[in-house]
This record gives structure tokens, C-alpha cells and sequence, in this order.
């Protein structure tokens, strides 16, 4: 299987996450997290449900990851998350020394992977991963202007 039908595949995982989150009332953005080729966290957007504005899927991913691997580092892993990270998100992720990261939908409103402001070269973080975005990003892009218009 090349790279780009296992990036289709996780996504499609994070997806599923996604509409979990969209299921409990949360922003329907999902994450997994990849190493060696085995799934080791899977997470979905928790803020409104644990009252906690750092609980966005990136986050609660990494901490899941770090708990099943025993260590805070994550070098060697692949983010699959469902929108483009966040700055908070993206400091963490730099923080868990993860490899690579992969996005469906690009934000126009707060993405820090090129849309509003691209932290992947800034001297502020101290480690560089690859990033490619745009897998799946229609589909991941309708889930999330479904549920924003289904709440207006």
C-alpha cells in the first residue's frame, strides 16, 4: 500500500472520529495517531465536553499516544487530524517531537500551517516535521460547514 492509501486511510479513521465528536455536540474534528504503522491514539474534539479549552482532538491524541507509549516524545509518529491545527495544537506538537502531520481541511479562520499564519519554519519551534495538508479535505471541510450551518 503506497503512502498516500495509508494517509487515505487514517484520515478516514480521523473522520470517524470526527463524527463522534459531532454525535456529543462538539466541533467535529478528529485525530490519530500513527507509529510504525499501527494506530497507538485515536481522539476527537472534548472541549465543551470536559470543559476544557485545551481539549481539541491534536491534544487529547497526544496525550493518549504518550500514555500508551510511555514516554511524552512521539518521534516516528503521523498525525492524522481532520482540520488544520491551531497555534496552541501546533506547539504541541512540536513539543511531542511528532514526525509527520497530515490535515484534511485547511482554516481560513485559525490554521497555523499556512492559512492564517505558518508556523512550520518559525524560529519559535524548535522542531521541524512534515506536513502535508489537504487529504480528504473536501470531505473533511463538509463536516464541519454542515454542523456550523446546521447550528445557525
Amino acid at each position: 500500500m503506497s503512502e498516500t492509501d495509508k494517509d487515505v486511510v487514517a484520515m478516514r479513521a480521523a473522520l470517524d472520529q470526527a463524527l463522534l465528536a459531532q454525535a456529543a455536540g462538539e466541533v467535529p474534528v478528529g485525530a490519530v495517531i500513527v507509529i510504525g504503522g499501527e494506530i497507538v491514539a485515536v481522539a476527537h474534539n472534548r472541549s465543551i465536553t470536559d470543559s476544557d479549552p485545551s481539549g481539541h482532538a491534536e491534544i487529547v491524541a497526544l496525550r493518549a499516544a504518550a500514555k500508551t507509549c510511555n514516554n511524552y516524545r512521539l518521534g516516528g509518529a503521523t498525525l492524522y487530524v481532520t482540520l488544520e491545527p491551531c497555534v496552541m495544537c501546533v506547539g504541541a506538537i512540536t513539543q511531542a517531537r511528532i514526525t509527520r502531520l497530515v490535515f484534511g481541511a485547511y482554516d481560513p479562520k485559525a490554521g497555523a500551517l499556512g492559512s492564517v499564519i505558518d508556523l512550520t519554519d518559525s524560529k519559535a519551534c524548535n522542531h521541524r516535521f512534515e506536513v502535508n495538508g489537504g487529504v480528504l479535505a473536501h470531505e473533511c471541510g463538509k463536516l464541519l460547514q454542515d454542523f456550523f450551518a446546521h447550528r445557525r
